[in-house]
């Protein structure tokens, strides 16, 4: 609730906030303000449990949002919308048309696909009363792998009843049995994930196994485990209420106001004096605008970049002014494309400031670390679920009621309002000091 003299902040597509007068003004900086969310969010939580380098999965209702984490968020100042270009400072977050309510169908040729299409809240997927076509969430239903009677806390009973003749019907089609086809769609749809995250990891010269995986958004829980083997990552973090992260996310974030000041000049133009005297100008300018957020002098960081390309490049990655910012963009460039060439003439294109506003942030709560045995209350029942062909009897756990240091073997289930976590056979999970459900991939 808002008291006099309080501030209206709305979250940003770079990670960061802005008073609802500036976002007014500026809307297009709030474009992709929900997926940002769940990016800072994961990053300020990753960072408290002491991992800094995480690859966030953000596995919703019609898609999923993946971006990586090396010790800071990153950024991109090209991006598009719908076809339009936008040329603002946003977190480099990829998406694709995969999430829970997404299609699946057989194309012209017979093969499975799935999405993006997506059957949306209403109708919905078959088990939620109204939905006339098969989807990711009606294929983990009919594996056992969602609980109908705890969905959103108990609240919405799914109805598993329905999928029977919808999965035959389809089966047919395909020459599959219906656990086959079932476990075939949940393949597509986490090879369509899988595939988006090598593009922000393995294409950018990054290994996959030495990130964590972050998982959340309401389906994430049910998915990640399996993205973790495809992608040889040992570890994934689910953490608590990962069904609301994003909003959890834009109560962390900074104030972040961004400018930018085109100079297009070459190596051999410019100096570091010149450059800096530039910088000094706009942080003037930021210190300004972070005043009128209600931002205190000792609450501001300035954070100097430059946009710089190879001549002749028609892009420019984002280099930070720091030590030697020429040797800088060489290593980066390298890095993001593959190769450097240090003949090249390289051109600073803009200067960009960030001014950051620190607030004060929501603290999280240190637990103290139970035995590895879950209590008996815990366990709410048994249930059976297919992994690979193969029924298991998987235990069904309340997250609620496990405690930090608890550890539980796969297969299992663990339950919460938000998400439902999958626990296959050939993984293990441990709460931690954060109540952090650390999954170990084997």
């Amino acid at each position: 609730q808002l008291e006099p003299g309080d501030i209206l902040s709305i979250m940003q597509s770079n990670g960061g906030s802005i008073s609802a007068e500036t976002a007014m003004r500026e809307s297009v900086r709030t474009i992709l303000s929900g997926p940002a969310g769940g990016a800072v969010g994961a990053y300020e939580i990753g960072k408290a449990a002491g991992y800094e380098k995480l690859i966030t999965f953000d596995m919703g209702g019609t898609s999923t949002d993946v971006s990586l984490i090396d010790s800071a968020l990153s950024l991109t100042v090209e991006s598009s919308i719908s076809g339009y270009p936008l040329k603002v400072p946003m977190l480099d977050i990829h998406t694709v048309g995969a999430g829970g309510g997404s299609i699946a169908y057989l194309d012209e040729g017979g093969s499975l696909r799935v999405g993006p299409e997506s059957a949306g809240a209403d109708p919905g997927p078959i088990c939620y009363g109204k939905g006339e076509k098969i989807t990711v969430t009606d294929a983990n239903l009919y594996l056992g792998r969602l609980i109908p009677e705890y969905f959103l806390g108990g609240n919405m009973r799914l109805q598993d009843g329905r999928l029977e003749a919808y999965f035959r019907e389809m089966a047919q089609m395909t020459g599959l049995d219906t656990v086959e086809l079932a476990e075939g769609i949940l393949d597509v749809a986490n090879t369509a994930m899988e595939k988006a995250i090598r593009v922000i990891s393995v294409e950018r010269g990054y290994d996959p196994r030495e990130f964590v995986l972050f998982s959340f958004g309401g389906a994430g829980g049910m998915h990640a485990a399996f993205l973790a083997r495809l992608l040889n990552i040992p570890k994934v973090l689910v953490p608590e209420n990962p069904g609301i992260l994003s909003a959890i996310g834009m109560l962390m974030a900074d104030v972040i106001k961004d400018y930018s000041y085109t100079i297009m000049k070459s190596q051999f133009t410019t100096t570091r004096e010149e450059l800096s005297r530039l910088f000094e100008s706009l942080e003037s300018k930021g210190s300004e605008d972070l005043a009128s957020e209600g931002i205190s002098q000792d609450r501001m960081v300035m954070e100097r970049y430059l946009d710089m390309r190879y001549e002749g490049q028609s892009y420019e990655i984002i280099v930070p002014f720091e030590g030697d910012y020429i040797e800088g963009f060489h290593s980066l460039h390298e890095k993001t494309y593959g190769y450097r060439n240090e003949d090249k003439t390289v051109e600073v294109v803009n200067i960009r400031l960030r001014a950051r506003g620190i607030p004060e942030k929501p603290r999280f709560t240190r637990h103290e670390m139970d035995s590895e045995l879950p209590d008996a209350a815990a366990i709410t029942g048994k249930r059976e679920v297919v992994f690979e062909g193969k029924g298991y009897n998987a235990v069904v756990y309340s997250r609620e009621m496990l405690k930090s240091g608890n550890v539980v073997s796969g297969p299992a289930i663990i339950v919460e309002y938000s998400s439902t976590i999958v626990i296959p056979p050939f993984a293990s999970v441990k709460m931690d000091e954060f109540r952090n459900l650390i999954i170990e991939v084997t």
